[in-house]
């Protein structure tokens, strides 16, 4: 009887070992298929269905027209449930479809479809959707959803259809002559009829595509934590405008849940959003847009404490990752988040040409936009051409953003919008006009290289939350006096023939700041009371940006000489930096360790015995930077 019950123990036992699988996915498969790599699934969505965790779903090559919708996620950072694109192999989702039977009008370059409403299936219809929301700007026209793309290149939405068949170059649009090609749409209860300017393609003989799917990889439902999307391109979805205060939905979204990494993807051509790790519905959809008796602050402080009541806390939320993307062509942002940004990691992504066609605007526009971006790290991230490059917008605590490149932006390379820090910027290489506009305090800067200007300000009019260290949990309210910041080591440069590099302003304000050892060129001048500034009246440095033929950035030439005399300075650590004055916050690492800058832009160790001004830790003339180096 004893070896029968063993036995029987033992058998109980194995019949609970769950093996992970491997669920393959191809075009040639079939949705009933068991998902071996002989008899593959043909659908993503059909393996997600089927996928638990520990499993991973491997995509062969093809392009996947699908809405991916997982049913859940992982259960550990170590039992997640992986997408990957098969190695070698380009698997593409895309929230279009092909649309084919397109008529040649009269007039030359314009053709015209008819395509009825059940085409969009149980999608909202984007072509009938209009883009709205909190900030939205929509300059005095209607902008539908929908895009329309000939050959993967996105065509202009106009608001009448004699500007299909007349169209004029839009000065305000980064690339004018792309605004030639247009579409217009007419809607009627049986359908709707699409007219185009290609320009003189023929739209049945080029690929012809039209969004519609909302998304291209959106979990619908909460708890669906540990989810890895590895190596795929997903592109052309029919996104809304995601702001703070409403569902955020982007091409690629994590919905209200944990632990993702979204890695070596390649995400283009979004109407709004590329990456949302935001917020979801039940906790306020577009209030002040619905809600006119408040204002915006008291909308958002109202959001706050509904998400803190859902379990907005890191036990739950964010702690995503987000690395090695190339991400481009999105009209509001490469990657946003509110509130589900927390605890993430942003790191090594190439984000550019964002806000391109510039047909709308909003509050809410950049390369990276979060709000709430508590012990977040955005780090080694190459943007440009993205209207505000970095936009950290309430209750950033705890961020540090280091070793960015960041040029080409026409508003800011960075705009710290109402916090109170700490927060710890190092490293970085800004080349815009503008570098910083800080309606912050509490920020701490060094060992950054700015061609451009800072803009410290105060806004008495919003009065924001600060949170317990390393936590969602609010500690108090108060206004943005401006101040209470740190400037160590690093680099001003007038690569705009500027006057000045902005930090005079702080002297303005009733939080002191300390400005100290400052590396500053032709002409530019430390502030009154700096100590241990260096200044030459070497001419502005000419930073030289080298391009391949694809417009590949190949390699950075900063102005290093070794004419420049240098003084023994101390490293920039927790302790030099000390508390800021609202939170009574440490600059410290998520995890309370001390933070110590002892490496440079390129990873290298910084010399002990004398600390270099700006971003490299080594003088050499006419130093030269290898983006790879930088963005790993």
């Amino acid at each position: 009887m004893k070896h029968s019950f063993v036995a029987l123990s033992i058998g109980l036992l194995s019949s609970l070992v769950v093996y992970a699988a491997e669920l393959h996915v191809s075009p040639s498969g079939n949705d009933n298929n068991p998902g071996t790599l002989q008899a593959p699934i043909k659908t993503i969505n059909a393996a997600a269905q089927k996928a638990h965790p520990g499993d991973v779903i491997t995509v062969h090559a093809g392009v996947y027209r699908e809405q991916v919708n997982p049913p859940r996620g992982g259960t550990s950072p170590e039992q997640r449930i992986t997408y990957q694109a098969a190695p070698g192999e380009k698997a593409v989702i895309k929230g279009s479809e092909v649309v084919k039977g397109w008529t040649k009008a009269a007039e030359p370059n314009v053709w015209s479809v008819k395509i009825p409403h059940s085409f969009f299936g149980r999608y909202m219809h984007p072509f009938r959707q209009f883009i709205e929301g909190d900030w939205f700007h929509n300059h005095g026209r209607m902008h539908h959803t929908g895009a329309i793309f000939i050959d993967g290149q996105a065509l202009f939405e106009v608001p009448t259809k004699a500007q299909v068949l007349n169209p004029k170059p839009l000065k305000h649009a980064i690339f004018p002559q792309d605004s030639l090609r247009t579409w217009y749409v007419e809607s009627d209860n049986e359908g709707i009829t699409l007219w185009i300017n290609t320009q003189g393609k023929d739209p049945n003989a080029t690929m012809t595509e039209i969004t519609t799917r909302s998304s291209c990889f959106y979990p619908e439902d909460e708890g669906v934590n540990y989810i890895t999307l590895k190596g795929f391109e997903i592109c052309q979805a029919a996104t809304q405008w995601g702001a703070p205060t409403a569902h955020q939905v982007g091409m690629v979204s994590t919905h209200w849940n944990k632990g993702w990494i979204i890695e070596d993807n390649i995400i283009h051509d979004s109407r709004c959003n590329g990456i949302t790790l935001g917020k979801e519905i039940a906790t306020g959809h577009n209030l002040e847009c619905n809600e006119t008796d408040k204002n915006g602050t008291v909308h958002y402080i109202e959001v706050t404490f509904r998400t803190l009541k859902k379990g907005w806390n890191k036990e739950n939320i964010g702690s995503h990752i987000v690395r090695n993307n190339v991400i481009y062509n999105c009209e509001q942002t490469g990657i946003c988040g509110s509130m589900g940004c927390a605890f993430s990691t942003i790191e090594n992504n190439h984000i550019y040409n964002i806000w391109t066609q510039r047909q709308f605007g909003g509050f809410e526009i950049a390369g990276i936009k979060f709000h709430a971006a508590i012990d977040v790290t955005i780090r080694n991230n190459h943007i440009h051409q993205a209207s505000k490059g970095i936009w950290l917008d309430w209750m950033a605590q705890g961020i540090r953003v280091s070793c960015n490149l960041l040029y080409d932006n026409d508003q800011q390379d960075l705009f710290l919008e109402v916090d109170h820090g700490p927060g710890l910027i190092d490293n970085n290489i800004m080349l815009s006009p503008q570098n910083v506009l800080a309606v912050s305090e509490g920020y701490a800067f060094a060992h950054n290289f700015f061609g451009g200007t800072i803009a410290p300000q105060p806004d008495h009019s919003r009065a924001t939350p600060y949170h317990l260290n390393h936590s969602t949990s609010i500690k108090g309210y108060e206004i943005i006096r401006a101040g209470d910041d740190r400037f160590y080591y690093n680099i001003f440069a007038p690569l705009h023939k500027q006057a000045s590099t902005g930090l005079e302003r702080l002297a303005n304000y009733p939080y002191p700041s300390t400005i100290k050892g400052n590396l500053y060129f032709a002409g530019l001048k430390p502030v009154p009371g700096e100590t241990d500034a260096i200044e030459t009246q070497l001419q502005a440095p000419n930073v030289q940006l080298q391009f391949d033929a694809n417009r590949q950035l190949t390699s950075i030439t900063l102005p290093w000489d070794n004419a420049i005399q240098l003084k023994n300075l101390p490293m920039v650590t927790t302790q030099l930096l000390g508390r800021t004055r609202i939170p009574k916050c440490l600059y410290e690492n998520p995890d309370s360790t001390p933070i110590v800058i002892n490496t440079d832009i390129e990873s290298n160790a910084r010399p002990t015995d004398r600390c270099i001004p700006g971003p490299v830790g080594t003088i050499a003339p006419g130093k030269s930077i290898k983006p790879a180096e930088i963005i790993k």
